[in-house]
Order: structure tokens, then sequence, then C-alpha cells
């Protein structure tokens, strides 16, 4: 195609080599989807003062600092749009290039949780923590990479024009893939991290095109999967108290089901407005464990009532929409597919941790995206803000 100036245009925008010449021609600040940097960035910043409110008072957290993880949590938010601006410039086609590298390094980082570099905290044995008490959860960038590596290989042959649909070969060599480094987080044991692995692998083949006897397989090897991981015992203790106290919230309102009681407390007490933040008292007398993390949705249900946490819904459903708008708009099957993972991360990991303060869900320890607080899962979000800009910035120029 050329232009009323005689230029020629490409069909789609080139990759980090000639983005001096994509700006001349079509700004990528105008190419973005303000509505999802936006959002994404509204649900940072109330996380910072949900996180604030929550850890001010907390000496034996902060060390005696109040503003410590307030600073923290903006300086995650910083490095995380600074990813995002990376993953942009160097573009989702370069990435999947990249992908077996990535996989292979994932792979190396989640078996160095089972050396004596990974360590325990909040019950699970996830993390590697090295000097200055930097920790890192590999778990979070393994959702990425698993996005990743299937659509690498179920678009591969479509987007070539050898395909309508993933060959059964191909989807069995993609599951294969996936299924590796989702059993290794499983020997942490890291069960919240693996079903929401388990969501965004039914999201990419659903996606995919992949035949749905493969979809329902897979769900039936899910049920079997949890069946038998019960009974081998590969569960820790904690985990099964937590599905017990799901089951039957009466069953240790002091022990098991305290944090779910708690919770329920805060979120209802906060009536229409709230009470104002940093004027909760189940907040502010610590009522609530890991109220910064896990838990952080109370603080916005206790403190800023049911308008504030329906904001916060709104939010994550403007990141979920645009996300899916990404997704419908793009013609390539790997775009569509990386987009489509990442709307099964987002929308069930917020479902799982906002259904877990209301009793509806089992508590899984998963963070709510761009507002709990944690390096690791605000790095590995706006790392998919990245690719989800990536695949809108380089769509067709006439979409």
């Amino acid at each position: 195609m050329t232009t009323p100036h005689g230029f020629s245009v490409s069909r789609y925008a080139p990759e980090r080599g000639t983005l001096a010449k994509l700006a001349a021609r079509d700004s990528v600040v105008r190419r973005l989807d303000w509505p999802i940097l936006l959002s994404a960035l509204a649900l940072s910043f109330i996380g910072a003062l949900l996180v604030w409110s929550a850890t001010r008072g907390r000496t034996e957290l902060n060390n005696g600092d109040p503003y410590y993880f307030l600073f923290r949590h903006l300086l995650n938010t910083g490095i995380g749009v600074a990813l995002m601006i990376g993953t942009i410039w160097l573009g989702h086609r370069t990435l999947r290039g990249a992908v077996p590298v990535l996989y292979g390094l994932s792979i190396v980082l989640i078996l160095a949780v089972l050396t004596p570099l990974g360590a325990t905290i909040n019950g699970a044995h996830a993390w590697i923590v090295v000097g200055g008490g930097f920790s890192l959860q590999p778990s979070e960038f393994v959702k990425i990479t698993i996005i990743l590596v299937m659509a690498m290989l179920l678009a591969a042959k479509v987007d070539a024009g050898d395909q309508l649909h993933p060959d059964h070969r191909t989807v069995a060599k993609a599951l294969t893939l996936a299924a590796l480094p989702m059993g290794i987080v499983m020997l942490m044991p890291d069960l919240g991290s693996v079903m929401v692995m388990a969501v965004i692998v039914l999201g990419v083949l659903l996606a995919s095109g992949a035949s749905n006897r493969w979809v329902l397989g897979l769900i039936g090897a899910g049920v079997g999967g949890a069946v038998l991981v019960t009974a081998l015992g590969m569960l820790d203790e904690y985990q099964i108290n937590r599905f017990a106290a799901f089951a039957n919230p009466d069953l240790d309102p002091a022990g098991v089901g305290y944090n779910t009681n708690q919770a329920r407390i805060a979120i209802g007490s906060g009536g229409l407005l709230g009470a104002g933040l940093f004027k909760g008292s189940q907040t502010t007398g610590q009522f609530v464990p890991e109220q910064q993390t896990d838990f952080v949705f109370t603080v916005a249900g206790e403190e800023l009532g049911f308008v504030g946490a329906g904001l916060i819904l709104v939010l994550l459903g403007v990141v979920l929409w645009r996300a899916c708008r990404i997704a419908r708009e793009t013609t390539e099957l790997y775009g569509t597919v990386v987009a489509a993972g990442i709307i099964a991360w987002f929308a069930f990991q917020s479902f799982e941790n906002i259904g877990m303060t209301l009793g509806i869900m089992p508590v899984a320890g998963l963070p709510l995206p761009f507002v709990s607080y944690g390096g690791s899962s605000m790095f590995a979000v706006w790392v998919a803000i990245g690719l989800l800009q990536s695949i809108r910035v380089q769509r067709p120029m006439t979409a």
C-alpha cells in the first residue's frame, strides 16, 4: 500500500528495528490502548493506598517506617511499567523467537526453588531469596511462559497458512510443554498458581481452535488430577484445611476459618461508602491476616465501601474488555492466543482473589492483579499488559 506522499506502508507495524519509522507515520503512543493502560495504572495506585492503609501501623513488618510498603508498591509499579515499555519495544513477534530461551530459563528458576535457594513464605515453598532481602516468585513468570510457548506452537502452522486449526500432534506437544512447569510448581506445592496455569491452558486451547475433544479431555484430566493429588497426599495440611474451611465456614472459626470470617466481617462492615481511608476498625486492628497481599480487597470493602470496591471491579472489567477487543481485532492466531491466555489469567485470578474474601471461593493465596503488594506479581501483570499493547500496536494498519 502506498500513501498519498509516496511512502510504502507495510500491512503490519514493524518490529523494534524500525520503530522510528512507525512513529513517523502512525505514532505508537496514539496506537496504544489507553483505556487498558489507564485502568491498570488506576488499579495500581488504588492498590498503593490500600497497601499503605493495611501496613502503616504494622511495625513488625515495616521496621517502624509507615511509608515502607507504600514506597515499595509504587517502586514495583514503576518497574512494572518500565517492563511494559520494554515489552512493547521488543514486540510480541520478537519475543516469539525467544520463547525457547524464556521457557528454559523459567524451568531453571522454578527448579531453583526446590534447591537450598528456595524459601517458604506464607506457607508456600515458592520463592527464591537472594541478598538484600530481595525475593522472587518464579511461578508468576511461568504463567507468561506457558502462554507464549503454547501460542508459538499452536499458531505456527495456522499463521503460515498450512492449517486451519492446530492438529492433534501440535496440541499434544503444547500440552506437554505446559505440563512440565506446572508439575514442578505443584511439587512446591503452590496450588493457587497451578490452578491459574490450568485455566490459562484451557483459555489458550479454546482460543486456538483446537478440537473440543482436547478441551473436554483437559477438564476431565484436571478433575482426575485433583483427586489423585489429594489421594497421594501431595497437598500440605494447611491447603487441605483451606478447602475444608471453604466447604464448612463454621468448622473452625478461630483456626482454619479465621481468615475468611474476618475478611467477610471487614467487607460487610463497609456499607455503601465505607468507614474512610485509614479508618477501618478491622484494618487498623490488624484482624485480617496478609491484608496487604492476598486479602487487600478487604481494605477496599471496609474503608471505601461498596462504591470503592465496585470501582476496582469496574477497572478490572475494563482491562478484560479491552483485552478481549485486542484478541478479536488481531488477524494472526498467535496474537489472539496470547491475548486469550492473558484474559483467562486475569479473569480467574481476580475472581479467585475477590471470591475468597467473600467466602465463595477457597483461600488459594493468589494476589489481586495490580492491587496486591508483591514485586513478582506486579512485574508479571505489567509484562502481560505490554504484550497486549504490542499486539494492538502491531495489528494491521487498516484496523
